[in-house]
């Protein structure tokens, strides 16, 4: 990625219930996910002055991240991802690249502990 400044919005271990999968019991009965979201943005004007009107609240990528979780459902992980990073980027025009990582800890395959997850980083289209 080309960078102007290491400078990031995280939110790490969103958990969500929800109904994403490719086999029809994960579209009945669902699951657990886990979603970690990095948004890459230039936040020298919000660290200067302590104005929240300079930066984007967590708490507003965190709304985006749970209704573009919920509003549909996908059967792959990385279409998901996707779905949640193409949201992101048309709400938030500060944003300069996304990196999501999308885990599903109780996948629905005979594994007594782990998880199974993808992660996309993607940097605003041009």
């Amino acid at each position: 990625m080309n960078l102007e400044t290491d400078d990031v919005i995280i939110l790490k271990g969103l958990a969500f219930y929800g109904y994403h999968g490719v086999t029809p019991e994960e579209g009945k009965v669902g699951c657990r996910f886990s979603l970690d979201v990095t948004c890459g943005l230039d936040l020298r004007a919000a660290a200067a002055s302590d104005d929240v009107e300079e930066t984007i609240s967590y708490e507003l990528i965190f709304n985006v991240v749970r209704d573009s979780f919920s509003e549909k459902t996908f059967k792959l992980l990385e279409t998901l991802a996707q779905h949640i990073v193409d949201r992101l980027f048309n709400a938030y025009g500060d944003i300069d690249w996304i990196q999501i990582r999308v885990a599903k800890p109780e996948a629905p395959i005979p594994v007594v502990t782990g998880e199974f997850a993808v992660r996309l980083t993607r940097e605003r289209p041009k």
